[in-house]
């Protein structure tokens, strides 16, 4: 897991029991991702970033053009192809003609791309049941809602219904 001590304190000896609401769901959503980035590696995805969830959550709902896509990402052109040639260079997306333009290509998720979406859905579900498990059904579920509550009061739920997530700027 990050060293979350260094990054917010620069000292080492930070005691998260003494973590605010924002630091602490904070820390608890790295070591959440740092647990699911270990799993989908073991499931046959260790080339899987977390930050390629970023480019997929547009692929979604299928297809798109670069410009679209850039558009979206809230970056030029050149960084979403730049991106997009990262990601079939590893398999999880492929270009096509797109029929309604024969000079723009397609983004598209391949079945490789479908396949770590799909994993990665499972396998945060695997995370949640055994959490609810050891720490008990309800307080999870009572951590997720004041998570959600939290979201909505922060005007944020719009912007996750519309799958356009960004990281922290």
């Amino acid at each position: 897991m990050h060293n979350p001590g260094c990054i917010v304190f620069g000292v080492t000896d930070f005691d998260p029991a003494q973590a605010d609401l924002s630091l602490a769901s904070l820390f608890a959503g790295w070591a959440l991702a740092d647990e699911l980035q270990r799993r989908l590696a073991a499931d046959g995805f260790a080339d899987a970033r977390f930050a390629d969830g970023v480019v997929f959550q547009h692929l979604i709902g299928g297809p798109l053009t670069i410009g679209a896509l850039a558009e979206r990402l809230g970056v030029t052109q050149q960084a979403a192809s730049k991106s997009v040639a990262d990601l079939e260079k590893r398999g999880y997306l492929s270009r096509a003609a797109d029929p309604a333009d024969a000079r723009a290509r397609l983004v598209v998720l391949t079945a490789r791309g479908e396949a770590v979406i799909a994993a990665a859905r499972r396998l945060r579900g695997e995370v949640d049941a055994e959490l609810r498990e050891a720490l008990g059904a309800d307080r999870i579920e009572a951590a997720r809602t004041l998570l959600v509550d939290t979201l909505h009061h922060l005007g944020v739920t719009p912007t996750l219904r519309e799958r356009r997530v960004s990281p922290p700027r």
